[in-house]
């Protein structure tokens, strides 16, 4: 009788450590799924901004430029940034919605962009640069004139605490050209 009450104690004692034992599935996914100083960072741009933009449709000419004001939130918890922009680009009512991301395992942001001027949908990678104060992200879009892929490079910089630069760069014939450039100032 002692040796089974001792051997369901022994059991009852493993059943109360496996439970409170994490596997190392379960510790990777409590990694990737935890908001952390990169979400931080995107979480400090919470608020309203104004926004001066500039689009270069040929790189010799001067550029079009348009205002725009951006609504930025953090969602799901702090684990995702949205941005909601209006504004008039060339006469036009604009509407544009990013999203962004820092993807705790594959250690890289993440950048979705869609608007009311076209149909389809931008999406960049990017890492942050040592001093924690630009993005630089890349990826592809598709060329509405030829219907083939092009190459875009987005360098963001944190310029200070109210102000953001956002510089986006095509590559066309095999050259990059800047064709955008956004600077964002916080409503205070």
């Amino acid at each position: 009788m002692k040796k089974m009450y001792t051997l369901a104690l022994l059991a009852v004692g493993m059943l109360s450590f496996n439970a409170n034992a994490q596997t190392e599935e379960e510790k990777a996914w409590m990694a990737y799924m935890t908001p952390g100083q990169h979400h931080q960072l995107l979480a400090e741009e919470t608020g309203k901004w104004d926004c001066e933009m500039k689009f270069w449709m040929d790189p010799a000419a001067a550029p079009e430029v348009a205002k725009s004001v951006a609504d930025i939130k953090m969602f799901m918890d702090g684990r995702y940034q949205e941005g909601r922009y209006m504004g008039t680009v060339m006469g036009m009512p604009f509407q544009g919605l990013s999203t962004i991301a820092y993807d705790n395992a594959a250690k890289k942001f993440i950048s979705t962009w869609v608007d009311n001027m076209g149909t389809g949908m931008m999406v960049t990678y990017g890492n942050l640069s040592k001093d924690g104060k630009t993005i630089i992200f890349n990826g592809e879009m598709t060329d509405p004139v030829t219907g083939k892929p092009v190459k875009v490079r987005e360098v963001y910089t944190i310029v200070d605490k109210n102000t953001r630069k956002l510089e986006m760069f095509d590559t066309k014939d095999g050259k990059e050209v800047k064709s955008m450039e956004i600077i964002m100032k916080r409503r205070v």
